[in-house]
């Protein structure tokens, strides 16, 4: 969706927010520094900004890296993401090519920027000078598509120190199809506001957004005021100044005076939204809108009809009707958007065609499904060395010790608080879970943490458990099952239906082929009931490959990078991770009768004979 219409909606609801706010990241140097950032704005997705922006390196990987960062904002974190595009020093072909990569990944928001003149003093050797002419090139070869940013700056330029003049090329920009501006920084408020009544007095009329720079340390602040050239009133530094040895109180009384700042531009009628520098950090950003009481974090899995769903929403275009996902990528948005990415009928109306050349290919996936470094695994997970070890690790993530396993990208959510302790007791009894859900009966759609969907409709769930069971323990769990089915009247009738796949792909259950189990569904004034999450066949046994391909994962990063590890251990690790592989089966259990018990399926599984640890 592009920012201007975003802005609009926002700001012209029954109850608008005092300011809106968007977030900018620049591209890390490094292959972990991205993924790191990766897992920041997806914290930072729960916050609910408009939009964030991602800047752009010209030349080599790096501008190729903000494409690709683009792709994954978009269709698998799920923020509307506007992209930088600078044009000094770039050819035609090189702006194209950008331009069509965001268009393919659904960013509909541009940032269209001259970017830094050559070092040497010399004239620009790309097709484009100014940012007017990239401006002028996306309007006649896209239209309306691109919603275009414009840089701007509030207290001159460093190349032009006629203000008069700063304001005409200003202008210029807005009239060759600018739809709205973003700010340098700066902390002179009142300069800025005056400034605002002078590009409004000239004609500009498009919203003005303010960029925002936070203040996390003294030495920084100072920095980047100096590289920019901005003025620093003398309050900031009367307050400042004293403590500027104490980062901590920096950043403190830093957040109080941007705050300030940031409230009398709100209440100057020329702003109603706030665009902060983030510097790749969060906190000194999330203290500020603490601060000014406007962080309220709300799900926006927004679907045509406008329903949000229990999963949050890739804005990826070909996606964009996508209603229903299987339950076993919840906790893998990244490789689940990969490998669903290029599969032939995606969606068909519940899952990818199993008839696809395409379809359950592991190579679809992202080349590591593994999201850590070794040193990052390391420090996570260790080298466990015995099934007590691995029980450890996961009983540790349960408890919120952890912040992630191998296969769960992120921390523990609190929808599983109902459950959790029943979850640590089968850990600690040698059975591995990988994913669950409780039983929901008619919870109102706007319930905080297990609500969804339009206001005023009810919720379900049924519950839903995952995890990995001794192969000789197998036999006796589907004997208990196929044993509680028959005592509630009809063994066919599959109260409790299951799916257990060994490494090698042997399949127990049952159910049919073709069967397919809505495990969470709502019912809603006025619509059709939805049916987002789903167990299937097909479907659970392309989770299977990507979880064992996991553990071959884990082992091949620490046994092949790992120094801190002595051989021993290394060796060890290695032992127990393939003998788990090849001794372990993954089993998923439904208990279909959602008004149960949630001790249900807990209860089953803890009535098997033999423990593992």
């Amino acid at each position: 969706m592009k920012i201007s219409e975003k802005l609009a909606q926002a700001h012209s609801s029954a109850n608008p927010p005092p300011a809106t706010f968007s977030f900018e990241f620049f591209v890390p140097k490094t292959s972990q520094g991205v993924q790191n950032l990766y897992d920041r704005m997806d914290r930072m997705y729960d916050l609910n900004p408009i939009f964030i922006d991602i800047t752009w390196n010209a030349g080599g990987r790096s501008s190729s890296l903000t494409n690709e960062m683009v792709y994954t904002s978009q269709s698998t974190l799920g923020l509307e993401t506007c992209m930088h595009l600078t044009c000094t020093n770039m050819k035609v072909e090189l702006i194209e090519e950008a331009l069509q990569k965001a268009y393919q990944s659904g960013c509909q928001n541009i940032l269209a920027l001259r970017g830094d003149p050559p070092l040497d003093g010399s004239e620009s050797t790309g097709d484009f000078k100014y940012a007017k002419d990239l401006i002028a090139y996306i309007r006649k070869n896209y239209g309306d598509h691109f919603n275009i940013g414009v840089a701007a700056y509030p207290e001159g330029h460093p190349e032009e120190r006629s203000e008069d003049n700063t304001l005409h090329y200003l202008k210029e920009k807005c009239d060759a199809g600018a739809d709205f501006i973003i700010t340098q920084m700066f902390y002179d408020v009142d300069n800025f506001i005056k400034w605002c009544a002078k590009i409004r007095k000239i004609g500009v009329d498009i919203p003005i957004i303010p960029g925002i720079m936070p203040i996390s340390t003294y030495a920084a602040f100072v920095r980047r005021a100096k590289w920019s050239e901005i003025n620093i009133p003398q309050h900031f530094l009367d307050v400042l100044d004293p403590i500027k040895d104490d980062d901590y109180l920096v950043r403190e009384r830093g957040t109080e005076l941007v705050s300030e700042m940031c409230d009398k531009l709100i209440k100057s009628g020329f702003v109603n939204h706030l665009h902060f520098y983030t510097m790749n950090l969060e906190r000194a950003t999330i203290m500020i809108l603490e601060k000014l009481n406007i962080i309220e974090p709300v799900k926006s899995h927004e679907v045509i009809g406008g329903a949000e769903l229990p999963w949050r929403k890739s804005l990826h275009p070909t996606r964009s009707k996508e209603s229903i996902r299987p339950i076993f990528w919840q906790n893998r948005k990244y490789s689940y958007i990969t490998r669903t990415a290029t599969w032939d009928e995606f969606p068909n109306g519940r899952w990818g065609d199993s008839r696809s050349p395409a379809f359950g290919d592991i190579d679809l996936c992202a080349a590591e499904l593994l999201r850590q470094s070794p040193k990052k695994a390391y420090d996570l997970w260790g080298t466990p060395q015995t099934l007590q070890d691995l029980s450890d690790i996961v009983v540790s993530y349960l408890k919120g010790e952890l912040k992630s396993l191998p296969w769960s990208d992120g921390p523990i959510g609190e929808d599983t608080s109902l459950i959790v302790d029943n979850l640590i007791k089968l850990n600690q009894k040698g059975f591995f879970t990988m994913n669950s859900q409780p039983a929901l009966n008619a919870i109102k759609s706007s319930e905080k943490v297990y609500g969804w969907g339009p206001k005023n409709g009810y919720v379900y769930q049924k519950q839903y458990l995952e995890f990995f069971c001794h192969k000789d323990l197998l036999d006796q769990l589907v004997h208990k099952i196929d044993s509680f089915n028959g005592s509630q009247g009809d063994s066919s009738s599959s109260i409790i239906s299951y799916y257990a796949v060994d490494k090698n792909g042997h399949l127990s259950t049952n159910c049919k082929d073709d069967d397919i189990n809505a495990v969470t569904w709502g019912v809603f004034p006025g619509e059709e009931i939805l049916q987002p999450t789903i167990v299937e066949k097909t479907s659970f046994l392309a989770w299977k490959d990507e979880v064992y391909r996991i553990f071959t994962e884990w082992i091949s990063i620490l046994s092949s990078n790992l120094i801190e590890a002595d051989k021993e251990k290394v060796d060890g690790f290695v032992k127990l991770i393939t003998n788990f592989s090849n001794d372990f089966v993954l089993c998923n259990l439904v208990n279909n009768d959602f008004i149960d018990k949630n001790e249900t399926l807990f209860n089953l599984i803890q009535e098997l004979d033999t423990p593992v640890l």
